[in-house]
């Protein structure tokens, strides 16, 4: 009998399939029947549509962030603003200087060592320069060849005729670029800018394998996360330089999931679009990297002038770790307000470029005993920031509608980097001795200090253009302008006042007034408009008859209304108007002191009249506006208006030159400023001095914003601020060259006594030369001293007639008593159509006339 067999094989060959498969088939079954449930239909549906949105949800998201990426690459990476140029400055033979130095120079002008680069480009040997200026340079100027020795200019020669030349002026300097509206910084630098050791010290602390992986670091991914794990903190960062830059540059700082997807997408489309080194010249223009003062510090470059003062390609070791530390918290490892931190940061990022092989031994060592040193006022002082406003504003005006912020114009200024840092220098040293007077002060010994400020400009009084400039002792802390704060100007307003007593010998008239010309000095009530006004002069000091010239040089309050009287207070208005001063300037006593109020800026450009031979010349900040195309979009040319003849002009300049001999302002001299310059000081609530040399034009103002009283005179608040300035003004080799100021034709010097005004004999105990326009000089001899002098001659010893006096149509409010270091002007209201000059009661000297007759 045979038995069955009942092996799986025989089941296998009965069945005739595998037992597996029928399994298999089970279980596809099942699946199949699952799937034509209606639940498995549903669930089905749901993972297709869930698939489905998800690579829709990806491929729109990268085609939008393609396109965004696009956008902004092909409208240019970074923020495209105008950028802002200083004047261009000039080198000559024994000038000193290095090779080192202008190549420094013409970096920050935009210049570099390719010959490709449009703006221009150098090459440095150890004893010359050679420089080639671009198509886009400034001017059109030939090539050269500078030669050195012992620390000097030795030689510059033509390298277009190999001649020699006295001098080469070299390529304005980049001052910044024009903020934009969140008040970011940018200097723009590109790869083959960045020198070898910042890059390597970025890529120690941030990236070191950037060069080698493709946007995303799975090797630093595993290191910092058992880093962190071993610290029990997020103590290592893991994201790429590409990842932080898509993040910093296309993302808000939300940090969520989505934000992670679309940083992704963005690192992954910047690696296949762009090139390893143009993600990393990227990625050095758009760090955060602090800030000063209001400005928010947006990449290396920028952030190599902010804390350092310099050109990121002059960065040593030491600096560029510090730059590569403030990368990891902008606040965190802020070097003003952190400095330990900020340098045990730069310790270990130096320590790892040792560990890298980017540096040896030696240099590790050096560089972390190195003590961190940090700019301290070098933003402000290259960067002018009162003076860039002022610009924007300017260009607002001349331009309405044109953005400036959203074109990469070139703004070429008036700005002299020199001269702006000696005004900063000068504020700094000046205000400190007022701080230390203001603090002696009863006002303050129980009650907060309250910091006094300062505004102050420089400027070429030949052509207008602005030198220099500072608008308030702290950019930072305040933005307020001082530049256009409306203050009584006091003092510095009384040689408008002289000028037209001066005028009269050219205006015609039945009166002639000149420097010798005498005036009572005495205590004076003057009515106007029916009521009465009793100004006073400086501690109530009162000098009987002076000349004009002393009572300038004195800045005697009565005398000076007095003359303003004789001249007719419309007379003196009219000239403050065609110089440019306020029309809010009334004909009022109290004009004449200074009472109503004018921006220094008004008043800095109302003195050119003076120190350009009677002419006004408009101040301004722009030279040269180029388009990016090089369309010249304005190139400024002086701006005129002749105010006073020459002649009249130089008189009242060497009276102007007395006030710094013997006058308010001797205190010029004693400081140590020895050069040819005229001058005035001006005391209201404020203090205030003006002062001129041949070439260089110069006004500050010192007070408080809230308007109190300085209780502080000119002569001790705002002159040791001009003095110091001008101290350092003449130094630099652009205006060295003071000259005395030039006497016109038409002028004539006489030999007078000035008691009388008269010309001196051989009794008279005092003698002095006087200058006078010829015609107007006296011919009779001093009476004084017994000589003769000649009745039908104007010669300032007779009084001028009184005139008439119409019916007044103004009101009057007085004030403080005047004075030169107490309150020089009283307040006096407005009059749309002032009355001439009210009659006055004999003083001492119509009483001495009397005698003569």
């Amino acid at each position: 009998m045979k038995v069955a067999d009942e092996s799986p094989a025989a089941r296998k060959r009965a069945n005739g399939k595998p037992a597996g498969r029928k399994v298999r088939v089970q279980k596809d079954a099942w699946l199949v029947r699952f799937f034509l449930h209606p639940a498995g239909k549903i669930l089905l549906a749901v993972v297709v549509l869930a698939l489905a949105a998800g690579v829709g949800t990806f491929v729109h998201f990268y085609k939008l962030y393609s396109k965004t990426i696009d956008e902004r690459l092909n409208g240019g990476p970074y923020n495209s603003t105008a950028r802002i140029f200083a004047a261009p400055d000039s080198v000559s033979v024994n000038d000193k200087s290095s090779p080192s130095e202008i190549a420094a120079a013409l970096r920050r002008a935009g210049y570099n060592e390719n010959r490709n680069n449009p703006v221009g480009s150098y090459t440095v040997t150890p004893d010359s320069i050679d420089i080639f200026p671009g198509a886009e340079a400034y001017f059109d100027q030939e090539p050269a060849t500078i030669k050195f020795g012992g620390g000097r200019i030795t030689r510059i020669v033509s390298l277009r005729d190999n001649t020699p030349r006295p001098l080469y002026e070299l390529e304005p300097q980049l001052i910044t670029n024009l903020y934009d509206r969140n008040r970011e910084k940018q200097r723009i630098v590109h790869y083959d800018d960045i020198p070898p050791v910042l890059r390597d010290a970025i890529l120690s602390a941030e990236d070191k394998r950037f060069f080698q992986h493709s946007g995303f670091d799975p090797i630093g991914i595993v290191r910092s996360a058992l880093v962190d794990m071993k610290r029990g903190r997020n103590a290592q960062g893991a994201s790429t330089l590409s990842m932080q830059l898509a993040r910093d540059m296309f993302l808000t700082p939300a940090r969520n999931w989505r934000r992670k997807m679309a940083e992704m997408m963005i690192t992954l489309q910047l690696e296949q679009k762009l090139t390893k080194q143009q993600i990393f010249e990227m990625y050095c223009n758009q760090v955060d990297l602090g800030y000063r003062g209001s400005f928010t510090i947006r990449g290396f470059g920028e952030a190599a002038n902010a804390y350092f003062g310099k050109d990121l390609r002059s960065l040593t070791l030491a600096e560029a770790a510090t730059l590569a530390a403030i990368v990891r918290g902008a606040s965190y490892y802020n070097p003003y307000r952190h400095p330990e931190r900020v340098r045990e940061r730069r310790n270990t990022i130096i320590a790892l470029m040792r560990q890298n092989n980017f540096i040896d031994d030696r240099e590790y060592g050096i560089a972390v005993q190195t003590p961190l040193t940090l700019a301290t006022g070098a933003t402000e002082s290259t960067e002018a920031p009162y003076f860039v406003d002022l610009l924007n504003e300017d260009l607002e005006r001349r331009f309405p509608g044109y953005d400036f912020q959203a074109r990469s114009d070139k703004i070429y200024t008036t700005l002299d980097l020199d001269l702006q840092k000696a005004a900063n220098e000068a504020v700094a040293v000046g205000m400190k001795q007022v701080d230390e007077i203001v603090r002696k002060q009863k006002r303050f010994k129980n009650a907060p200090f309250v910091e006094p400020q300062c505004a102050l400009i420089a400027l070429d009084p030949h052509t207008g253009e602005i030198k220099a400039l500072i608008g308030g002792r702290n950019y930072g802390s305040s933005q307020l302008n001082r530049m256009l704060a409306e203050r009584p100007p006091g003092s510095i307003f009384k040689p408008f006042v002289y000028a037209a007593a001066m005028n009269t010998a050219v205006a015609g008239g039945t009166r002639t007034l000149t420097p010798a010309s005498i005036v009572v000095d005495e205590p004076t009530t003057f009515e106007f408009d029916g009521q009465e006004y009793s100004p006073s002069n400086f501690e109530h000091d009162f000098y009987g008859p002076v000349s004009l010239r002393k009572a300038l040089a004195k800045s005697l309050n009565v005398a000076t209304i007095k003359v303003a009287e004789m001249v007719g207070y419309s007379t003196v208005v009219n000239l403050a108007h065609r110089a440019g001063i306020s029309e809010d300037v009334k004909a009022t006593p109290a004009m004449a002191i200074g009472s109503y109020d004018a921006t220094p800026m008004e008043m800095a450009g109302a003195w050119t009249v003076f120190a350009n031979h009677g002419v006004r010349v408009q101040p301004s900040f722009i030279s040269l506006v180029r388009e990016p195309g090089g369309k010249v979009l304005l190139d400024q040319k002086p701006v005129t208006k002749t105010v006073l003849d020459s002649r009249v002009d130089y008189l009242v300049v060497n009276m102007l030159e007395e006030v710094l001999r013997t006058g308010t302002a001797a205190g010029v001299r004693s400081r140590g400023f020895t050069a040819p310059a005229a001058g005035k000081t001006g005391t209201s609530h404020d203090g205030w001095f003006a002062g001129f040399t041949s070439n260089l034009l110069c006004l500050v103002w010192v007070g408080f914003d809230d308007n109190r009283e300085l209780d502080i005179e000119g002569a001790h608040s705002a002159l040791p601020i001009w003095t110091e300035f001008m101290k350092r003004a003449v130094e630099l080799p652009r205006y060295s060259d003071v000259k005395p100021f030039a006497v016109p034709d038409g002028v004539v010097t006489v030999t007078i006594d000035p008691e009388s005004g008269m010309l001196a004999n051989t009794v008279c105990p005092t003698q002095t030369p006087e200058v006078f326009i010829a015609g107007t000089e006296p011919v009779g001899t001093c009476p004084l001293h017994g000589g003769k002098g000649d009745q039908t001659t104007v010669s300032g010893w007779e009084l001028p007639p009184t005139p008439q006096r119409p019916q007044p149509q103004t009101s009057l409010q007085t004030g403080p008593p005047g004075q030169d270091g107490k309150s020089e002007a009283a307040g006096v209201a407005a009059a749309q159509n002032p009355p001439a000059e009210p009659p006055r009661k004999k003083g001492f000297f119509g009483r001495l006339k009397d005698v003569f007759k």
